[in-house]
C-alpha cells in the first residue's frame, strides 16, 4: 500500500535500538518520523503537542505502558491517533498484544527475532503504517464520500428483532435449512470485529467453523483463548488433524495455512507464503468450497488487501454463499470491498447484523 502524502508519525520504545529499527524503517518507506518516545508518558504528551497521523507502540515500557496509552488515548477524545502495535512475542507479550488489539490499536508487527533479518519486518511495518494512515484521515475527512453497498446478488436471508431473548429469524420464500460449514476471513481490525462477532453466535453452529485472521506467529493462541472466554463456542487454535463439528471454532494459527484434506480433517502446511500472508485465507476457502459446496458459508470480514477473493470466487462457482462485512463497520473497507465490487456477496452486512445472519444461514448441527 502507498502513502499518497506525507504521513508523520511518533515512534514508542523503551529501547533505543528498537527505537532506530522502527525510524529508519519507517524514512524507507517515505514516513516522516516526528518524534520518538521512551515510555508511555513521553508519548502521550508528543501526540498532543505534534497530532500525528499515527503512532507505533511498543507494550512494555517503564512507567505508562503501552496499554494504559491506548486507553488515555480513547479516554482523551483531543488526541485519537491510529496506533500500530510493535511488540516482541512471548506468552505474556502475545496475550498484552491481543488486550492491546481490543484497547483500540489498529493493528500488530512482531519485532524481529534476534539473529533474523530486517526485510519482512521493514515491509510488514511500512504496510500497516500506510494502512493506519489512511483508516485515520479518512475518518476525519468530511469531503471522502461512503460507497453504498451493492445490493445481495443472490436470494437474502432476513432477520427479525429477537423476541423474550431469543433469536428469531426468517427466510426469504423458497429457502431450506441446511447445516452449513463456516469459513471466517479476517485482518486489519480483525480481533476487535471477532471479539465482537463471536460471543453472538450460538454454541451450536452449522456443521463446523474455521477462521482465518492474519496475525503474526505465536500469538494467534492468545486470541483464541480470549475469545473462547467471551463465547458460546469453544474457540481454539487448530492444531491440525481436526473433525469439524457444530461446537467448535477453529482459528489458524499464525505462520502456518491451514488447510482441508480430503477426508474433512484439518491440516497445517509450513508452504510458501502467499502475497506475504500465512495463513492466507484463500487456501483454506478454496479447499472447503470444493470439499462442501452449497454447504459452505463464507463470511469475510474487515482487512486490508484481497485475501479471499480468489476463494470467494470457488464458493461462488460451487453454490456456496458469501457474507461481507459492510464499510460503514469496517476498520480497513479492503477484503469484503474486493468480494462486493466483483459482484459475489450475497449479502453485505454491518458487524451488528452479521452474527444473526450467520446464525440463521448456518442451521442448526446435523
Amino acid at each position: 500500500m502507498t502513502i499518497t502524502a506525507p504521513a508523520r508519525v511518533v515512534v514508542a520504545d523503551d529501547s533505543a535500538m528498537m527505537r532506530a529499527i522502527v525510524t529508519n524503517s519507517l524514512k524507507l518507506a517515505g514516513v516522516e518520523v516526528v518524534g520518538s518516545a521512551a515510555n508511555g508518558d513521553e508519548a502521550l504528551a508528543l501526540c498532543e503537542r505534534v497530532r500525528p497521523d499515527a503512532m507505533t507502540l511498543d507494550l512494555a515500557m517503564p512507567g505508562l505502558d503501552g496499554i494504559g496509552v491506548l486507553r488515555a488515548l480513547r479516554l482523551r477524545g483531543d488526541c485519537s491517533v491510529p496506533v500500530v502495535v510493535v511488540s516482541a512475542f512471548s506468552p505474556a507479550h502475545g496475550a498484552r498484544a491481543v488486550d492491546a488489539l481490543a484497547e483500540g490499536a489498529f493493528d500488530l508487527v512482531a519485532k524481529p527475532a534476534i539473529g533474523e533479518g530486517l526485510d519482512t519486518f521493514k515491509t510488514s511495518l511500512g504496510e500497516k503504517i500506510a494502512a493506519a494512515v489512511q483508516a485515520g484521515r479518512c475518518r476525519v475527512s468530511t469531503s471522502t464520500p461512503t460507497l453504498p453497498a451493492r445490493p445481495a446478488s443472490r436470494r437474502a436471508v432476513t432477520v427479525t428483532a429477537p423476541t423474550g431473548g431469543g433469536l428469531s429469524a426468517g427466510r426469504s420464500e423458497g429457502r431450506t435449512a441446511t447445516q452449513k460449514v463456516v469459513v471466517i476471513a479476517t485482518s486489519t481490525g480483525g480481533p476487535r470485529a471477532l471479539a465482537s462477532l463471536m460471543p453472538k453466535l450460538p454454541g451450536r453452529l452449522g456443521s463446523g467453523t474455521l477462521i482465518v485472521q492474519h496475525m503474526p506467529p505465536g500469538f494467534t493462541n492468545s486470541l483464541a483463548t480470549r475469545l473462547n472466554g467471551t463465547s458460546a463456542l469453544t474457540v481454539r487454535e487448530s492444531a491440525g488433524g481436526e473433525i469439524l463439528d457444530a461446537y467448535t471454532a477453529l482459528l489458524a494459527p499464525g505462520g502456518l495455512h491451514l488447510r482441508l484434506r480430503s477426508d474433512g480433517r484439518t491440516t497445517l502446511s509450513d508452504e510458501d507464503a502467499i502475497g506475504g500472508l500465512r495463513p492466507r485465507a484463500d487456501l483454506l476457502i478454496e479447499d472447503a468450497a470444493k470439499l462442501f459446496g452449497e454447504r459452505l458459508l463464507l463470511v469475510v470480514m474487515t482487512g486490508m488487501g484481497c485475501d479471499g477473493l480468489r476463494g470467494a470466487r470457488e464458493v461462488r462457482q460451487r453454490g456456496g454463499r458469501i457474507f461481507v462485512e459492510s464499510q460503514e463497520t469496517c476498520t480497513v473497507y479492503g477484503m469484503p470491498r474486493a468480494i462486493a465490487d466483483a459482484g459475489l456477496a450475497d449479502e453485505i452486512l454491518p458487524l451488528d447484523a452479521l452474527a444473526a445472519a450467520i446464525a440463521v444461514e448456518a442451521g442448526g448441527p446435523r
